[in-house]
């Protein structure tokens, strides 16, 4: 059975930082590539970091480039989302997700990923 469990949310200031971390298990994660989606209230779930499964190449949405980064251990079986420079419209629920695909993928679509963690809720006050 596969579950990935996310955490490291929380409530942050406005400039802050947090990392969330991804732990995976029941699947072999050097396989997958892995991302990472938002979603606030009212609003469809959205791309925000993906990486292939050899962690060499990633893809981010416009508004995170330069403040997160995306990363992974695959001795751990964990990703990783690095995020500096918050600001409060970074407040969102927080998904990884995987997709076991080819070597170098990343898969920016949420309809093209199988699996989905729980969420960590990230919020950012003014």
């Amino acid at each position: 059975q596969v579950q990935l469990v996310e955490s490291g949310g929380g409530l942050v200031q406005a400039g802050g930082s947090l990392r969330l971390s991804c732990a995976a298990s029941g699947l072999t994660f050097g396989s997958y590539a892995v991302g990472w989606f938002r979603q606030a209230p009212g609003t469809e779930r959205e791309f925000v970091a993906g990486m292939d499964r050899t962690g060499g190449y990633t893809e981010y949405v416009d508004s995170v480039k330069g403040r997160f980064t995306i990363s992974r251990d695959n001795d751990k079986n964990t990703a990783y989302l690095q995020m500096n420079s918050l600001k409060p419209e970074d407040t969102a629920i927080y998904y990884c997700a995987a997709e076991r695909v080819p070597r170098y993928s990343v898969v920016i679509r949420t309809t093209e990923y199988d699996y989905w963690g729980q969420g960590t809720q990230v919020t950012v006050s003014s």
